[in-house]
Order: C-alpha cells, then structure tokens, then sequence
C-alpha cells in the first residue's frame, strides 16, 4: 500500500495523518495521542542549534563583507586611482594624493556596502527558497528550514522530500530513497526496518518514515566526501554573456586608447608623468565597470521585488526571461481553481440529480450506494479535496443509515497509475465471507474495471460526457465482492467489478483568473491549460476562464504522436486533458521545438523533469516537493495564478528599466571621453583628471544603480508582445542616441571651455564651469532616459523619490566642490560669481530639450 502526502492541505493536519498511517496498524487508526512522537523541545533545540551550529555542508555560496572587499580592490578603476595618487605624489602634490586617496576610500565604502546589500538580499531568498523540513518539536509537527535541523530531532518525511540530514529509521511504511548521488547507483534503496539509514541530500522516492537525526551539516555522509553547494557552479545567463562581453570589449579599447593618449602627450608635450595621468583619466572614463555590478543589483533588488508578490526566485536569470516568455503552462487544479471540492451531482442508472436543490437528509434511496462506496474508495481520514467532499456530503446525507461502516477495516490499497486512472480499496466487513472492493477514477477506467460491453460503455460515456460538460470533475465507482477463502488479487483487474454510477464534482474557477487570461493574451502570452480531468471539463473550465478550448488534445492521443506531430499540432491547441505529470515534458519539448520560450508549473516528483526542461520552472509552493522546488526557477507561496502574472509584470519592467540605465551608462561616459581627449588634441589645458573621474562616477553609480531600478512600469507594457529570445540589452538604435546625446553634452562643454579660455579666462574657472556643464547635463539626461518611450509630459512625471534625492545629492555635492574655495582648489577649480555658476548650469540643463529632441526624431515604435 502506499498512501499519499497531499501537499494541497496544511502540513500540520497533513502530518497527523501521515504519521498515524506509519505507526497505526491499518485496522487501528482511531487514537494516537498517547502514541504520538513528542520529538525534542524548542529550548534543547535552540540550545543545539547554538551550540553545534545550524544544519550546512559549507556556507553555500555567499560572499562574506571581507570577499567583497577583496574583490572591489581588485577592480581596475580603484587600482588606477591609486596609480595615479602615486604620480601626484611623486610629482610632489601630496594633498591631490590624499583627496584621490580618500576618493578611492568613499567609492569602495558606498560599493562595498552597496554589495553588501545586495548579497543580503540574495541570502534572504536562498534562505526562503530552500528546502524545509518537517520535524517534531514538544509533540507538534512544525516545519522549519532545513538549515535549524539539529541532531536528534525528529524528521517526518515523505514521498519528494530531500532528506536534510543523516539519520536512523524509526518507523517507516513503504519507504525508498534514491541515493544515487552518494553512491552512482540508479537503483532505489529500501527503508523498511528500523535502525535502517537515511543520508542527507538522497531524495525520498516512494513512502513516508519517521527519522531520528543521528548527524547534521558536515558530519554526515554528505558532508565527509566534500560534496557541498560551493561545487555546484552555476552557468552564467544570455544577458550576463552579452553583458560581459560588452564590458570586456570596453576594456580593451579603454587600455589602447589611454597607451596612445599617453605616447601622443609624451611625444608633443615630452612629460611621461603628466602624459601617463592623461591616460589614466582616459581609461577611468572609459572603464565600463559600473555595468556589471548594475545588472547584479538590478536582478537582486528585482528578485526582493517579484518575491513582495509572493514568488520567490531561485534563479536571478529567470528574471530576464520572464520578459521573453511566450507560452505560460499551468495545471487546473489549484492555480486555475480554487481547489475546494463539492459534489454538484450524482447519477445512478442514467438518472441524473443535481444536488443544489437537496435538503438535509433529503439524498434519494438508489443514490445512497454511489455515496457508499464512493467513500469506501476514498481514504479514512481524507486529505484530498475529492476523497473529502466525498466524507462531508456522506456525514451530511448517510449519517445514521447503514451505509457508513466506521467498523470496517482496511486490508489492501490498489493505487493508480498512469495506466490506470482508478484506485480501489478492500474491505472486511466482518462478515466471515467475503470482502468488499470499492473503486473509483475516471469513468473510461472504471468501465474497463467493469469490463463492460461496447453499448455499456458509451451509455456511461455519454453520462459522463453530459456532467463534464457543465464543468464538472466525473469519476466513476464501481464494487465487488471477493471471497475471503482466496488470495487477494494482485491487480484491480481480477475482482469481479460492478458499476455502480458517476460523481460529479465542481471546482469553482478563481474569480480573478479571466481578467488575468485577458491580460496574458494582450501581452502575447499563450496560455495552455493542463489537466487529468475528462475533456468536456476541461473544455468547460477553459471556457469560463477565457482560453480557447476549440481543440483539446487528450493524454491518449499524445501517447501516439511522434515529436514532430505533437510540435506541428501543439501551435494552435491549449489544453490538454487527461495529461499525467509524466508527460508534461513531452509538451514542454514539441513547445521549444516550435521555438516558443515556455513557464511551467508542477508540484510533485514527476513534473522535475517538465520543470527543469522549461525555460522558466514554476513549482507550488504550498503543495510542491522538495525535487519540484529544486527543479524550478520560481517558487509560488501562494498557488495563484495572478502571482505569476505579477512576476512576469516585473520581469519585463525590471528589464525595461536595465535597459535604460545601460543606454544612460554609455551615454554619459561619452562626454567624459571627449573632454579627457579633445582638450590635448587642440592644444589646450586638460579639464579632467583623475580626481574628476572619481566625482563623476560617485554620481553615475547610484543613477544607474538606484534611480533607474526604482522606476515604475509603463501602463501600457504588459499591451506589448514578448521581446525575442534574440534581442540585444542595447540595440543599434539605442546605442546610436546614446552616441549623439553624449556627443551633444561634450560639444556643448568643449565649446564654452574654449569660449571662456579665448576670452582670457584662468584655466581652473574655464575648467569649473565645463564641470558645471558636464555634470547638470549628465543629471538633465536621467530624465528624458527613465522611459523608453519619448513624450514632453513624461519627463517630469512620476519621478520616484529615490531619483529626486539622488538629483538633489548631485546638485549639492556640484555646488560644493566648485563654490567652496578649500574644496574647489582641491579639485583644481576657481569659483566662478554666482551669475556665472547659474548661466553654466542653466546651459547644461537646456540640454534636456535637446535630448528629448533627439530622441524624438530617432524614436521607432515597437
């Protein structure tokens, strides 16, 4: 026998029922508290957990503040910064030596600390999405992470879990694990006996058992052959390919331009020292360093977002493709529905009644045999929401009859499968004669249990097909009598079955879900519902939620499809019915193969491989295994179809809003090149140097980072088809106005730099005002780049409060190194009058209409 986890009930009625089925005899299920397993106190195993640290193999794969550290002095804009300290010095400038000092000091705290946060908030998530486990703590089943397992506490476990630590068998029914990642074998090892071993990592794949934990962390099995998280490496994303290749290609030029900067000044000027900062600067400008870590933060503060509407992220590169998802798979049951069963109506003989119109006690005589046996096949203490709508209408409308047998006990348990969509259960009646068999399961399959001729068959067909097409959920009952002077059968084939009529029952749709479908197709997203049940519900459900349900594909009709049928056939169908978990990845792969990018949801064992094939891998969380989860991309707390709605929202506006702080990244640095280059080629004074460049990037980082990650969604964005699988991060017509906005800020600089020089103007105030100019111009831009989309009125709208502090931080900290004489003189400037700090500030904010020109004549609507 093996008996069932429902993951769709609460875990704590769950637990008492599994463990009373591993402990109880099946005959004596009634009472158990006296029997109940109390497990360890919370205090002892507070006390451990502190002691002997929590549950892990290493610290998985988090960057502790002193990695991150390391790793950002490592990076080359703080190692040229402290280069060029060193030439400042040794040309006898100690005090520019200490300011660029102090710079390199304030970038790498604000960088360090900003990491920092974010691997925070990733250790948050990996926290939330990690396994859990189920242990006994004073008696009560409680489920905890599988990190806060201590020794000697008391595991249950079931079918899907993966076990959290080593430990003995101390009660087990039916219990298998596959330990084929500790030992290379494929074959299931058997936990029958007590004092048996379960490991940590093996995967539960058939039965339940109590576990008493013996060790944790690294002194199990696990943890003494060195297999740990930190040898898992994760392969890096599309986006995070192109990313890098971008900031590798940067670089290069970036290295080649400032060694010829630095030749040409050494040959037309004869000072390597001065020629070598020249360089410096150039490659401090052109250095694009902030890219990577904008992608990082934007993905983990994106995951902290998607994870605000109850979808956790295991996979930060499921972020970018929640964007370019163009078919969305979704089991009925529970994501779709409710998953709050009643039975709507019964037939007997032909005879159908509805059960709305019933009274209390009311159920007519010939049904009360169909309500009988439907719960004799049912579980005793139900957890199914069938098998308990089943036990709530009989104790509504059989209580007090004799067709309620509490006295009864149960002797053998026939499961389903995927060959045989019905389960039956024998009884003894205590009659000293014979046993009782009851099934129930899809109506085809009782009908052939009943071995029923063709005309029976397509009578109870046709009365299945009439209750389906209401939108109901059919199973069909059958009985039997087997003697008890012979062996029980082996199969439910060999009983002597007898129909005795169908149940209905509904499934009320989520009253949510049709706007949501609505929204899914205006967003070009299919939208394909899988189901085990009957056709004619499916069609039915499909119909009152909005998808088209025209053609249906069965799980039978796919069995006889080769890959290429099923891909050509699967471009116009959504929804298959019938469907085991099995052959879910068959669907996943004829959909890849028509090159659609796929989101799958599951939640048991059999859907792993379905989710993990998918592009996107949905598990329920309420009700997914341990190997769902782990095979997943996301994790649903709430099994809600609108949730996955929500996180595919975020997904495209999380990367709608990279995409335009990437085109304000090269957009900036493009007048930062031309005014490190073009004052050398004219012959005239330099304007930036190294110090400059570190002012400049204290104020693109957080416009980049933070201003453009907390940008709101446009209301028409879920209204546009996916973006393609193939589309660049920055297209050719992006990268062209990022070119002539930069182009547009370095002209308007060089141009008043050169005006002020030819009207005699000291080099430190000609520099000061250009500064002024580069540096509104770059604040001016992040207006105009917040949206994709031109339009006048959209640059002043619902700007976030996060983008007006960092606009007011940049102001403030301009007018303080150019207006305060001891900080000016630091940083090379002259204080300019107040009347001349204002006409270069009001010239680079003019610049904002220029740029929203400009993108005006290049935009191109999708």
């Amino acid at each position: 026998m093996v008996i069932y986890l429902d993951r769709k009930k609460s875990f704590l009625t769950q637990a008492h029922f599994l463990i009373a089925n591993i402990m109880t005899p099946l005959s004596s299920k009634a009472s158990m508290s006296e029997n109940f397993p109390q497990g360890l106190t919370q205090d002892i195993a507070k006390i451990r957990l502190a002691a002997e640290g929590p549950n892990e193999i290493a610290t998985d794969q988090r960057r502790t503040t002193l990695d991150i550290a390391i790793e950002v002095a490592r990076e080359p804009m703080f190692l040229l910064l402290l280069i060029a300290g060193g030439i400042y010095y040794i040309l006898g400038d100690a005090q520019e030596a200490l300011i660029l000092l102090g710079f390199v000091i304030i970038i790498m705290t604000i960088t360090i600390l900003q990491e920092n946060r974010t691997e925070n908030i990733l250790e948050t998530l990996r926290d939330l999405s990690s396994p859990r486990a189920l242990v006994i703590r004073n008696g009560t089943p409680t489920r905890i992470a599988g990190r806060e397992v201590v020794r000697e506490d008391t595991l249950i476990l079931v079918e899907g879990d993966r076990v959290p630590a080593d430990g003995m068998v101390m009660e087990a029914h039916e219990l298998a694990a596959d330990e084929s990642m500790l030992t290379g074998e494929s074959e299931t090892v058997p936990k029958f006996s007590k004092q048996d071993q379960v490991f940590a990592g093996t995967l539960i794949v058939r039965g339940q058992g109590l576990i008493k934990v013996s060790s944790i962390g690294r002194k199990t099995e696990l943890g003494r052959i060195g297999k740990s998280l930190q040898d898992i490496t994760s392969e890096s994303s599309p986006l995070q390919d192109e990313v890098g290749l971008l900031a590798r290609r940067l670089a290069l030029i970036a290295i080649g331009l400032s060694l010829a900067l630095t030749v040409i000044y050494w040959i037309f000027r004869h000072d390597w020292l001065h020629g070598l900062l020249a360089g410096i600067t150039l490659a401090m400008s052109l250095l694009p360093q902030e890219i990577p870590v904008i992608m990082i933060i934007f993905f983990a503060l994106g995951a902290r977002r998607i994870a605000n509407q109850k979808v956790l992220t295991r996979r930060l590169h499921a972020i970018e493709t929640l964007g370019e998802t163009t078919v969305l798979c979704v089991d009925k049951t529970g994501t779709l529905t409710e998953n709050h069963m009643t039975i709507a109506a019964l037939s007997v003989g032909g005879q159908l009644l509805k059960t709305e119109a019933l009274e209390e006690g009311g159920l007519p005589d010939p049904y009360h045999e169909l309500l009988e046996y439907a719960v004799l096949a049912s579980e005793i203490d139900p957890h199914d929401p069938m098998e308990l709508a089943f036990h709530h209408f009989a104790k509504e409308y059989l209580a007090n009859t004799e067709h309620l047998h509490p006295d009864w006990s149960l002797t053998r348990e026939y499961e389903i499968s995927p060959r045989l969509l019905a389960m039956s259960h024998l009884w003894r009646n205590h009659s000293g004669q014979y046993d009782v068999a009851a099934a129930k399961g899809a109506p085809e399959a009782i009908s052939d249990l009943c071995h029923m001729t063709i005309d029976e068959q397509l009578q109870v067909n046709h009365d299945a097909e009439i209750m389906a097409d209401q939108g109901l959920r059919v199973l069909g009952v059958a009985k039997a009598n087997h003697s008890i002077q012979i062996p029980n059968p082996e199969s439910q084939h060999d009983f002597s079955f007898k129909f005795v009529g169908l149940v209905g029952l509904a499934d009320p749709l989520r009253a949510e879900v049709p706007d949501a479908i609505t929204e899914c197709h205006q967003a070009g997203i299919r939208v394909i519902m899988i189901t085990g049940d009957h056709p004619r519900t499916a069609r039915a459900i499909a119909a009152s939620a909005g998808i088209p349900g025209k053609v249906i594909i069965t799980g039978n009709e796919m069995e006889k499809m080769d890959t290429l049928t099923l891909a050509r056939q699967i471009a116009s169908v959504h929804v298959f019915a019938r469907v085991t978990p099995a052959q879910k990845l068959a669907i996943v792969e004829a959909l890849k193969e028509n090159g659609e990018i796929v989101a799958m949801t599951g939640d048991g064992v059999n859907d792993a491989p379905a989710l993990k094939s998918a592009h996107i891998g949905i598990a329920m969380g309420k009700r997914g295994t341990d190997v769902a989860r782990e095979a997943a991309s996301l994790i649903l707390l709430e099994d809600d179809f609108t949730a996955i709605l929500s996180a595919i929202r975020l997904g495209r506006r999380i990367f709608v809003n990279l995409r335009q702080a990437m085109v304000y990244t090269l957009a900036v640095h493009i007048p930062i090149i031309g005014l490190s280059i073009l004052p050398l080629m004219f012959g005239l004074p330099l304007i930036l140097t190294p110090i400059h460049i570190a002012f400049l990037e204290l104020v693109i980082d957080p416009s980049c980072s933070l201003t453009f990650e907390a940008e709101t969604a446009s209301p028409y964005l879920m209204e546009q088809p996916p973006r393609s699988a193939t589309e660049s991060l920055v297209s050719s017509h992006q990268l062209t106005l990022s070119l002539i906005q930069g182009l547009l800020v370095t002209l308007a600089a060089m141009a008043y730099y050169s005006w002020a020089l030819s009207k005699g103007e000291p080099a430190g105030h000609a520099r000061t005002l250009a500064f002024i100019i580069l540096v509104t111009a770059n604040s001016a831009l992040i207006l105009p780049t917040r949206s994709p989309e031109p339009g006048w009125f959209r640059l002043f709208s619902k700007i976030s409060s996060t983008g007006i502090m960092v606009l007011g931080a940049t102001l403030m900290g301009l007018m303080v190194i150019t207006e305060i004489p001891v900080i000016a003189q630091a940083f090379s400037f002259s204080p300019p009058a107040i009347t001349q700090w204002l006409s270069a500030f009001l010239i680079g904010a003019s610049m904002l209409i220029l740029f929203e020109w400009t993108k005006l004549g290049l935009y191109k609507r999708p």
